[in-house]
């Protein structure tokens, strides 16, 4: 049965990488929804934090092929029940007088922050989960999102 998984692989940072892991997914049948990539805690490891969409045979099968590429050390498999996840989205707005008051109350409620003003336009920046994401991003659509940025999802295990 198919569904989303989420998963964490820890790398050297060294050039190539993401395309091997990228193209190992990509030969499995698996699309990509999101992949973030940065350093970690330690020097000269990043973590990449993937998340697919596909069967639980496949994901073992993509997890055990992980392994055999050189530059990757650890691969995690990122349940929901047990991780925190989150992302970030930037989205810029139609705003004027009449509805910045508006615009004001949905940033407050979600917690999120406005973090330019311009004569049209604001842009505001929202943490959370993607659940989260999605429900300010609904309320927004009636002033018209002119731009639209997303980190893509971003997972540690709880302790």
């Amino acid at each position: 049965m198919e569904h989303k998984h989420t998963i964490t692989v820890i790398v050297h940072d060294k050039p190539g990488v993401l395309s091997r892991v990228a193209g190992l997914f990509s030969r499995r049948g698996f699309n990509i929804e999101s992949l973030a990539v940065g350093t970690s805690e330690t020097p000269g490891l990043s973590r990449m934090t993937i998340v697919a969409k596909g069967d639980d045979e496949a994901l073992e099968q993509i997890m055990k092929q992980l392994y055999k590429l050189i530059d990757v050390l650890r691969v995690y498999d990122m349940p929901t029940d047990t991780a925190v996840e989150r992302e970030i989205v930037l989205a810029k707005v139609h705003a004027n007088a009449n509805t910045r008051a508006e615009i004001n109350q949905i940033v407050e409620i979600f917690r999120a922050n406005i973090v330019n003003v311009g004569e049209d336009s604001m842009i505001i920046e929202m943490t959370g989960e993607s659940s989260k994401v999605e429900g300010i991003l609904k309320l927004l659509e009636k002033f018209g999102i002119q731009e639209l940025v997303r980190t893509g999802k971003i997972a540690m295990l709880r302790s």
